[in-house]
């Protein structure tokens, strides 16, 4: 849907500016309004560099931020199931309330956390499954070697799930501040405004057409590109979806009944508490 509306809105930029071009070529004296076409173009030459010099190095801020969040967001999941390996270590009671926890916070991220994300609610709120994974390892008493290196395991491997969210949740909120999208849609207005000057009574509606739809075809498609990068959560082409941490999910229900501790898993499938 998203993918269908950027091409709608696409159009609608292009249908506009050609209909403004041949709006303006009805009145415009043939062979256009600049007298020296010459060095018309290479004031073109140097607005259309200035727009696609600051645009590039938007969209590799945005594309970084793009494959950060898609990196933690791969690496959350990973360390979801490295947790639950080492928490077979613990001692049983903790070992299967830990492994419960683990599971439930992987679905309220593939669920609640996702959803929050794509509609930009999540804000700084913590996820309540980490909250509880803190207070169940802090009442482990580990009494042998294995269960202090599984300790001390656990406390590096929730180090790093936690910077991992980190990362996945930083693109969610945008990186690109407001002044630059001011810049940005102010010079594609010069651009426009420039190219209208162009216009030419003498030359072919269709290549005066032609001359404005390319330009802003290709000033569209490349905003509506730096916008999805810059909001990665959404449900279109190239969005990022919870892939990672429900092939972990999947992987952690196949081996959950082979487990020796005894596991209660306290949530449903979207990661909402139930009642004990």
């Amino acid at each position: 849907m998203i993918l269908v509306g950027a091409v709608l809105l696409t159009v609608a930029v292009v249908a506009v500016a050609v209909s403004a071009m041949l709006l303006v070529r009805r009145t415009a004296p043939e062979g256009g309004y600049f007298a020296d076409g010459d060095r018309a173009a290479g004031v073109f030459g140097v607005l259309a560099t200035g727009f696609s010099v600051l645009l590039g190095f938007i969209v590799f801020l945005a594309f970084t931020s793009y494959d950060q969040s898609r990196t933690g967001a791969e690496t959350e999941a990973l360390t979801v199931v490295q947790q639950i390996e080492t928490a077979q270590f613990f001692p049983a009671n903790a070992s299967g309330a830990l492994t419960g926890e683990l599971v439930c916070y992987g679905r309220s991220v593939a669920n609640g956390e996702w959803d929050q994300m794509r509609a930009g609610t999540l804000g700084d709120r913590l996820n309540p499954w980490g909250i509880e994974l803190f207070r169940t390892v802090k009442s482990v008493q580990p009494r042998s070697a294995s269960q202090q290196s599984a300790y001390d395991k656990w406390l590096e491997q929730t180090s790093t799930r936690e910077q991992a969210r980190q990362d996945r949740v930083h693109g969610a909120v945008g990186v690109i501040p407001s002044s630059l999208w001011i810049v940005l849609f102010f010079i594609a207005s010069v651009i426009f405004v420039y190219t209208l000057f162009f216009a030419d009574s003498g030359e072919r509606a269709v290549v005066q057409g032609l001359l404005m739809g390319s330009v802003m075809a290709v000033m569209a498609a490349l905003l509506l590109l730096l916008q999805g990068l810059n909001h990665p959560f959404h449900g279109g082409v190239g969005g990022l979806s919870p892939t990672a941490m429900n092939r972990s999910l999947r992987l952690v229900d196949e081996v959950l009944p082979n487990l020796g501790a005894k596991v209660r898993i306290p949530c449903d499938l979207e990661g909402v508490r139930t009642k004990p």
